[in-house]
């Protein structure tokens, strides 16, 4: 049998990890009816950990041994994880699943612009048409479904930015650092996090 290729491979790994995605939020919606919010995040940031950690047994990937350098770009994407997750919460607490996945469509096309802007990735003029397009279908989306932006659609917008800003700090890190352990030391900050508002709420 033919190995795949390492196209066919990451695009099977990314449709893994996008309905893996559509179900947590689906999940999320639903605990999000019968437990307050930062509950909420920190059992998923517990579950998340846990995960993790079994991954990293698994795969012998876990190593905190890393460049300073390094350490400073992992802290920010901690942070924008952190961010993205209340942010991103905190709107799918208030709003229907279906108009702030709409407006997480936008991701792709932010990262894709940020990367060229910061990091010099060129893009052809079909590119940009596209991107175009794809922001006025978005804004399309949005207007429709929720007849004006309103403050919580703005919190899914602020968590595409912190999205952003995570995904771009991969961009920066050196090739020999374990994205299990990225992934873990952000799931870390985000139970500490959630447990913090947890306990300033009571």
């Amino acid at each position: 049998m033919r190995s795949l290729s390492d196209n066919m491979r990451g695009a099977l790994l990314m449709v893994g990890s996008m309905a893996a995605f559509t179900l947590n939020d689906a999940c999320m919606k639903v605990l999000l009816g019968d437990l307050p919010l930062f509950q909420a995040i920190l059992m998923r940031g517990v579950l998340t950990v846990v995960v993790l950690i079994g991954m990293a047994r698994w795969l012998g990937g876990l190593n905190f041994r890393m460049p300073r350098r390094d350490w400073a770009v992992v802290l920010t994407r901690s942070l924008s994880e952190i961010g993205a997750t209340y942010f991103f919460i905190t709107a799918l607490f208030h709003m229907p699943i279906a108009n702030v996945t709409a407006i997480l469509q936008v991701l792709p096309l932010t990262v894709t612009l940020s990367s060229a802007m910061l990091f010099g990735d060129k893009l052809g003029w079909r590119r940009l048409v596209a991107i175009m397009i794809g922001f006025i279908g978005v804004l399309i989306i949005v207007r429709d479904g929720l007849s004006g932006l309103n403050t919580y659609a703005l919190y899914a917008l602020i968590a595409v930015g912190f999205v952003t800003v995570r995904d771009l700090c991969a961009r920066r890190l050196s090739p020999e650092v374990s994205s299990v352990t990225i992934a873990l030391i952000g799931a870390i900050g985000v139970v500490g996090f959630a447990a913090i508002g947890s306990l300033s709420i009571e």
